[in-house]
C-alpha cells in the first residue's frame, strides 16, 4: 500500500516545475489578451457572418427559384437576388453587427452601402459569368458552386469597406463599452 502512495507523489510534478498547471494559465492569459484586444472585431466579424449567413440563404432561395423555377437568366437571377440578399443585409448590419458604430446617419449609410454591394456584385457576377458563359458550365451545382465563390471573395471585400467607409469606428474604447452586457438592476 505505502508503495502505491509513493509512486504516485513521485509522479506528482513539485511547485514552479514544467506541466504544474503555470504553463497553462500563462497560455490561457494569452489567449484572453488577445481576446480583448480584438474583442470589438471578433464580435463585429462573428455577427457580420451571422447576417451574411442570413443574406446566403436569401440569395440562394431568389437566385435558385428564379433561375430554376421561373426560368430567369442566370445573370439576372443573380443581380435580383442579390437586391433581395443587400436589403436584408443591410438592416441586419446596421442594427445588429455594426450597431455601435457611429455613422453619417441612414441616408449616407444606405448609399455607401448599396454603392458598396454595386462594386461587390461584380466580383461576384464576374465569377459567375466566367463559369457560365467562358466555361460553358450550366448545370445547377457549377452555377452554385461560382455563386458561392463569388460570394465568398465579395464577403472578403464587403467586410473590409464596411468597416472602413460604411460603419465608422467610434472612438477608443466606446465600443467596448456597447458590447458590455446591461446592468440588470440589481
Amino acid at each position: 500500500m505505502a508503495g502505491k502512495v509513493e509512486v504516485a507523489a513521485a509522479s506528482r510534478p513539485e511547485r514552479g516545475a514544467p506541466g504544474n498547471g503555470r504553463e497553462e494559465l500563462s497560455q490561457l492569459s494569452l489567449i484572453r489578451d488577445i481576446y480583448l484586444r480584438f474583442q470589438v472585431l471578433v464580435h463585429e466579424v462573428a455577427k457580420f457572418g451571422v447576417v451574411g449567413a442570413i443574406g446566403f440563404v436569401v440569395q440562394l432561395g431568389v437566385q435558385n427559384t428564379l433561375h430554376s423555377g421561373f426560368g430567369v437568366g442566370a445573370l439576372t437571377a443573380v443581380v435580383i437576388a442579390y437586391g433581395v440578399a443587400t436589403v436584408v443585409t443591410f438592416v441586419g448590419n446596421r442594427h445588429w453587427a455594426f450597431k455601435h458604430r457611429k455613422g453619417k446617419g441612414l441616408g449616407h449609410e444606405g448609399m455607401l452601402f448599396v454603392l458598396l454591394n454595386v462594386a461587390g456584385i461584380f466580383i461576384q457576377l464576374g465569377i459567375v459569368a466566367l463559369v457560365v458563359k467562358g466555361m460553358h458550365r450550366t448545370d445547377t451545382l457549377s452555377y452554385n458552386v461560382a455563386t458561392i465563390i463569388g460570394i465568398g471573395i465579395g464577403t472578403m471585400f464587403r467586410l473590409f469597406t464596411y468597416r472602413k467607409f460604411v460603419f465608422l469606428a467610434q472612438p477608443s474604447g466606446a465600443a467596448t463599452e456597447e458590447l458590455q452586457p446591461e446592468p440588470s438592476g440589481r
